[in-house]
């Protein structure tokens, strides 16, 4: 099982002589950010469809094994809030994530805070998402003209999409986690000041964990207490079997990074000294 930890976006302009050295041009942030860590998530897609060529640009910036999250369209999740989502969704992947091949990981559904889907809504939701590079090359064939340069075509139709879904708003209940659980969608494990906390297991093949910072979400940085309750959590993740992906969003006062640099030192110190002694 694979671990990744990395950073919700990279183009922070405070970031600059702090993450980011100050000669490094903010063209190759990218890069360097690949450089030190095995993910991010892609901000962008969420606020509006993107082009071909900047996934293709983002895919020559990283490594083969970089992986990108991509965040699913907010016109799908908090305009249509799921519903009648079809040509939304061919859009979405006809816009250019299956030029990431390999390169692309999980595909992060944030949900409005005051939306809670019925687990009726949530089921249809779940039914039309590609599983696959070739099932998403289908459903991309299929959208309409407001893709004006599509992107249809699954270098390996074969290799697995795998999605996962984070609820903001209180009262999810077991008929939505037999919902997720059917369909083998992870729910985010998300952590800020005033989300709430759900770390519940639906069957999926990766975990996905969001830290957004505490007290004060996207400001304040974990304490070492913190990040080491989260190692924990990883690492029982990856025991369990589960490729793990955790990325950091306290971006606004420059945390995320060092945060993420220090968790994944964490991490693999634990599984040093368990496999040093023999456990």
């Amino acid at each position: 099982m694979t671990l990744r930890i990395g950073l919700s976006g990279w183009q922070y302009d405070s970031w600059r002589g702090d993450f980011y050295p100050a000669g490094v041009p903010k063209r190759r942030w990218l890069e360097y950010a690949a450089e030190r860590f095995r993910t991010v998530e892609v901000n962008g897609s969420f606020y509006s469809l993107q082009r071909p060529e900047r996934y293709r640009a983002w895919r020559a910036s990283v490594p083969p094994s970089f992986r990108f999250a991509l965040k699913g369209g907010r016109y799908v999740t908090h305009m249509l809030r799921l519903r009648n989502v079809d040509t939304a969704l061919a859009n979405f992947f006809a816009s250019g994530p299956l030029e990431l091949g390999a390169t692309l990981g999980p595909v992060l559904w944030q949900l409005p805070e005051a939306l809670l889907p019925t687990p009726a809504v949530l089921d249809e939701f779940l039914a039309l998402l590609p599983r696959t590079h070739g099932s998403a090359a289908a459903l991309a064939e299929r959208h309409d003209d407001k893709v004006a340069d599509p992107s249809v075509h699954a270098e390996d139709p074969t290799r697995r999409i795998d999605h996962a879904l984070e609820v903001r708003a209180a009262g999810i209940g077991d008929e939505h986690l037999d919902v997720l659980r059917r369909h083998r969608v992870a729910l985010v494990d998300s952590h800020a000041g005033d989300f709430p906390r759900l770390r519940v297991e639906t069957g999926a093949p990766i975990a996905y964990l969001r830290l957004h910072g505490a007290p004060r979400t996207y400001h304040d940085g974990y304490s070492p207490q913190a990040l080491g309750r989260c190692t924990t959590t990883i690492v029982d993740h990856l025991d369990a079997g589960r490729d793990t992906f955790v990325y950091f969003d306290n971006d606004a006062e420059r945390h995320a990074p060092w945060d993420a640099l220090t968790l994944d030192r964490l991490v693999a110190d634990r599984l040093r000294r368990r496999a040093d002694s023999g456990g």
